[in-house]
């Protein structure tokens, strides 16, 4: 048996939820191809950001942001989207802009959605942001956790690589946040682009082995779990073709074992027929036992990227609103499957949808 989330009631805390990490302009060839492109769609995205947007935009929590921005027009564009998702920028850090982006810019990313046999692609252009430079003591957390009171804190592994500070400051905030009752996650997102030129996988698990003590509810998928915390997953093939539940398992309970400060355990499980189509369902450990969301064979899938942040914020949700597992990770999952058929990083589901998703409701038309 493990320990049980301990949620402060929103009546002694001003946000829901908190977030930190990098938000980006991502642009978007549409149903082509970004070396072809003559055009873009614009929206903003960003691994940790995409949760508190969703926990916003599609069930009415009070969310704020911890990120940072060179103060130019593109970092105005983003506080605009930031505007528009209902997410709190008061605590959005402004950097003065030299001109020219020599010492700190904004990030770009350039996302195409991918189609049957072609898979999705992004290509980001991130060094030198604004995020990228914060250091330890650029944020007062104990103003934010304890002055203003946050209910669940969350970042990522997207965040903690995009430099050595990053790092730092986010062990510095999940160490405020737990000293002020702050429930924790963190979604280890690994991404190898972001590592390969600073050590690669061995410097990502040294940093997220560290990170991982001061985290309540640990997110990630197979690889994850493997490439950023070197916890190995047995019965999972190359391709990631198959669903091995009891792989998935023994991977939660080896986590555990090494980490019990780990109240709580999330996976997405996806199988990829191809970049339209997956088998899609979800498992969340807690309180020693395993719960499974409901199965999505043939899921067919508009725009993949964010999928994954839905999940987190359907399962948060879940967890604040019910305290209820198995109602959590159904949250998320229904969450998740909703968002990836939509274009863009961040969630257009709304609450209703995701409840009739998690109630058995199918495609039909409402009228």
């Amino acid at each position: 048996m493990g320990e049980t989330l301990d949620v402060k009631p929103a009546s002694e805390c001003r946000w829901d939820a908190a977030s930190l990490g990098e938000i980006m302009l991502r642009l978007d060839p549409g149903d082509g191809r970004i070396h072809t492109a003559r055009e873009f769609k614009a929206w903003e995205g960003g691994g940790e950001y995409n949760v508190v947007r969703g926990l916003r935009r599609c069930f009415g929590m009070r969310t704020t942001a911890v990120t940072a921005f060179a103060d130019n027009p593109v970092g105005r564009l983003v506080e605009d989207f930031m505007l528009q998702g209902g997410v709190d920028v008061s605590h959005v850090l402004w950097r003065p802009f030299d001109g020219i982006g020599r010492t700190v810019r904004n990030g770009l990313n350039f996302v195409e959605r991918g189609f049957g046999c072609r898979g999705a692609r992004s290509c980001a252009d991130r060094g030198l942001t604004a995020v990228s430079q914060l250091k330890p003591g650029d944020v007062d957390w104990d103003a934010l956790f304890g002055g203003e009171g946050v209910r669940w804190f969350h970042t990522g592994g997207i965040f903690a690589a995009l430099s050595q500070t990053t790092a730092e400051v986010a062990v510095e905030a999940l160490k405020a946040a737990k000293r002020h009752g702050t429930v924790t996650s963190y979604d280890l997102n690994y991404r190898a682009s972001l590592w390969k030129s600073i050590g690669g996988k061995e410097r990502a698990r040294e940093v997220n082995r560290e990170i991982a003590k001061y985290v309540d509810v640990m997110i990630g998928n197979e690889e994850d779990f493997t490439a950023a915390l070197g916890i190995e997953v047995e019965g999972v093939d190359a391709n990631l073709t198959t669903l091995p539940v009891d792989g998935f398992r023994k991977m939660i309970e080896r986590a555990v074992s090494v980490y019990p400060n780990f109240k709580a355990v999330a996976t997405t499980l996806r199988s990829v027929k191809s970049a339209t189509v997956n088998d899609w369902s979800a498992l969340c450990w807690y309180d020693g036992t395993l719960y499974r969301s409901a199965e999505r064979p043939g899921l067919e899938i508009y725009d993949r990227v964010g999928g994954g942040d839905s999940f987190a914020s359907g399962l948060i949700y879940g967890f604040m609103e019910f305290g209820d597992a198995e109602k959590a990770v159904n949250y998320g999952a229904a969450h998740g499957a909703i968002a990836m058929t939509t274009p863009g990083d961040t969630s257009m589901a709304t609450k209703a949808d995701v409840e009739k998703l998690v109630g058995g409701g199918g495609a039909r038309v409402d009228r």
